[in-house]
């Protein structure tokens, strides 16, 4: 049972808009500057869980993050898309002429670089978290310099927001993962959706195989993701999220994977947010 949560970021963060919109029950939420710090709370057992962005529908993967789930053999129980719209906020009664700086993650600022094409003065600068910038204006009453934050944030530290919507596309969706040290969060009738890792050896073809495996046995692939693995230069793990109708579908595909490849695990089994 999960009655406490980490996240990365504060309060009116995009973890914690997930973390009250999945958890329908009460629950405590702890929050962290870093995602590394996160995952500790997680293996201290400081905290039942963490709640990680994994992808984004605009900037693409957040590789570390894939890699700390699998350093620290976490397991997926879980998964949320959020609706991310990025708001241009500040102290009450200024303009976006009179910003000259603007702090936010990296990842909103990699989101919204089309949109400050148009204000040249404005230097972008990176920070450990979008709601906790916001939170830093409010506090020491920074004029002039703006945050990248979610309405939430704006309502919470009393800030305006000058700009709606400033990401560069409009439909802009992160994906999160809610991670725990087992994987015995949901009933396996429930199961839909797996993410997977496994290493090939180098030859040609090898690869194919193991998609066509999983295309004989109704898995349908939903996202591919290589990482390098630091100790064999040139050489690559492969992460790959499945769905599927039936889970002897997927437990079937996962024996003949686990044959072909020369390292395999799977990562997590949880229900598909899409659905």
């Amino acid at each position: 049972m999960i009655k406490t949560v980490a996240i990365q970021g504060i309060k009116g963060s995009f973890h914690h808009i997930v973390s009250q919109n999945y958890f329908k029950t009460n629950i405590s939420i702890v929050p962290f500057m870093s995602f590394d710090q996160t995952v500790d709370s997680v293996l201290k057992k400081e905290t039942d869980a963490a709640i990680m962005a994994i992808e984004n529908s605009i900037a693409g993967s957040i590789i570390p993050n894939y890699a700390l789930i699998d350093t620290n053999n976490l397991h997926v129980v879980g998964e949320y898309y959020l609706d991310i719209q990025h708001n241009l906020m500040a102290l009450p009664n200024q303009k976006i002429e009179d910003i000259t700086e603007v702090y936010s993650h990296p990842m909103a600022l990699l989101q919204c670089k089309a949109f400050f094409k148009q204000y040249p003065h404005i230097k972008l600068i990176e920070d450990k978290d979008t709601a906790e910038v916001a939170e830093r204006i409010h506090k020491k009453q920074l004029k002039n310099t703006g945050a990248i934050a979610s309405t939430l944030a704006a309502e919470i530290f009393e800030l305006d927001i000058l700009a709606t919507s400033i990401q560069t596309i409009k439909h802009n969706e992160t994906r999160f993962v809610i991670v725990k040290q087992d994987n015995s969060e949901i009933a396996e009738a429930e199961i839909n959706k797996a993410s997977i890792k496994f290493e090939l050896d180098h030859k040609r073809g090898s690869l194919a195989t193991i998609l066509n495996v999983m295309s004989d046995c109704k898995l349908n692939l939903t996202k591919i993701q290589s990482l390098p693995i630091i100790e064999t230069p040139w050489k690559y793990a492969f992460f790959v999220d499945v769905t599927f109708q039936d889970y002897q579908d997927f437990k079937k595909a996962k024996s003949i994977m686990d044959i072909m490849a020369t390292h395999f695990k799977v990562i997590g089994q949880y229900k598909n947010a899409k659905i």
